[in-house]
C-alpha cells in the first residue's frame, strides 16, 4: 500500500546540515536571485537566468541527501539557460501553508510569471499536486505533473484510504483541489501509474480537454524515480516547456522500460501473482532475448525446465 514515505523525500538533518545548506543556497542566488524563507516550514530559491522559468517543488530532505545538494531542478534549468523557481518544504508538508498561499499572491501582485515568455510548473507526487494547483498563478502556463492527486480531503477522494496524515489537512481551502487550479493553464500533462485503483481515480479527475493523461503502468508512485533512472526526464521536461509532450513522444521515452529492470521485475511479479504461467515464460523469453540478465536466465529455466 502507498504511504506518506512513498511521496516523501524527508531526511533527519542536523542543525548545522541546514545552517550550511542555506548558506550555499543564499551564494547560490547573490547576484541573480534570491533565497527566503516562506513562513516557518517553506523557503523560495530564484535563480534569473532568462525569460523561460520552471517552476519546481522539493523537499528539504531530497536536497540534503543530494550529492551535490542542490535543488534537481537547478541542474535541470542551468543547462539550459532557464530560470527556476523552487518552492522547498520542510518535509511533506504538501506545500498546503498560508504562508506558502500568500507567496504566490505576492508574485501575482508584482507581476513576477509576466517577465517570461514560457512557464512549466513540474513536480511529483506532494509537489505533482503542487505544481497544478499554485499554476494558476501563472495563466497560460504549462504543467507537467507526475502521480499528482487531485486533492486529499476525505470528501472529495472518500476512496483513497492512502496518505493518512496528509489526510488530516486542508484541501478545501485556497489552491486546494488541483484539477479546479488548472483551467487557466496551458498545456498540461499528468502521468499516473493507471494500472493502480488509486491513481487511475484521481487521473480520471483531470478531465479538462486541455490535459493530457498519460499512463506509467506498473511503477506506482515510482515514475518520476524510473524516468529519471531511464535518462528520458530532462527530454519530457523540455518537451512539455514546449508544449509538445505528445502521447506519441511519451511513448518513445517510455519504451526504455523494455530494458528498466525495476519494470521488468514488476511485469514479471504481476504474471506470477495472476499465475500465468504461459505469460513468465513469455516475460522470460522477451528479456533474455534482449538482455543479459541472469537472473531471468535462471527464472526462464526454472519455469521451463531447460537449462540455464
Amino acid at each position: 500500500m502507498t504511504t506518506d514515505a512513498d511521496f516523501s523525500a524527508t531526511a533527519t538533518a542536523a542543525p548545522d546540515d541546514r545552517e550550511a545548506l542555506f548558506a550555499a543556497l543564499d551564494d547560490l542566488t547573490a547576484e541573480d536571485g534570491h533565497f527566503e524563507p516562506v513562513g516557518a516550514a517553506h523557503w523560495a530559491l530564484f535563480e534569473d537566468r532568462g525569460t523561460t522559468l520552471i517552476v519546481t517543488f522539493e523537499e528539504l530532505g531530497s536536497l540534503l541527501a543530494a550529492e551535490n545538494r542542490l535543488p534537481w531542478g537547478h541542474e535541470v534549468a542551468k543547462a539550459r539557460g532557464w530560470s527556476h523557481l523552487c518552492l522547498i518544504s520542510d518535509g511533506p508538508t504538501w506545500f498546503r501553508d498560508p504562508a506558502v498561499y500568500r507567496h504566490f499572491d505576492r508574485l501575482v501582485d508584482d507581476a513576477f510569471f509576466e517577465d517570461f515568455d514560457h512557464v512549466l510548473f513540474y513536480g511529483h507526487g506532494s509537489g505533482a499536486h503542487a505544481a497544478c494547483a499554485f499554476s494558476v498563478a501563472a495563466p497560460g502556463a504549462n504543467v507537467l505533473a507526475i502521480n499528482p492527486p487531485a486533492s486529499l480531503s476525505g470528501s472529495e477522494v472518500s476512496w483513497d484510504a492512502r496518505l493518512k496524515s496528509a489526510r488530516r489537512m486542508d484541501f478545501t481551502s485556497r489552491y486546494g483541489y488541483a484539477p479546479a487550479m488548472l483551467e487557466g493553464a496551458g498545456k498540461v500533462v499528468v502521468i499516473h501509474d493507471l494500472t493502480e485503483r488509486e491513481e487511475a481515480m484521481h487521473s480520471a479527475l483531470f478531465r479538462a480537454p486541455w490535459v493530457t493523461r498519460l499512463s506509467a503502468p506498473l511503477m506506482g508512485t515510482k515514475i518520476e524515480y524510473a524516468l529519471r533512472k531511464m535518462g528520458v526526464l530532462d527530454g519530457l521536461i523540455e518537451a512539455a516547456m514546449a508544449g509538445k509532450l505528445t502521447p506519441a513522444a511519451f511513448a518513445a521515452a517510455w519504451r526504455k522500460r523494455r530494458a528498466f529492470g525495476p519494470y521488468l521485475e514488476a511485469l514479471f511479479e504481476k504474471t506470477e501473482a495472476a499465475k500465468r504461467k504461459s505469460l513468465s515464460i513469455a516475460v522470460c523469453r522477451s528479456v533474455t532475448s534482449r538482455l543479459k540478465s541472469p537472473r531471468f536466465q535462471r527464472r526462464l529455466a526454472k519455469l521451463t525446465g531447460e537449462k540455464a
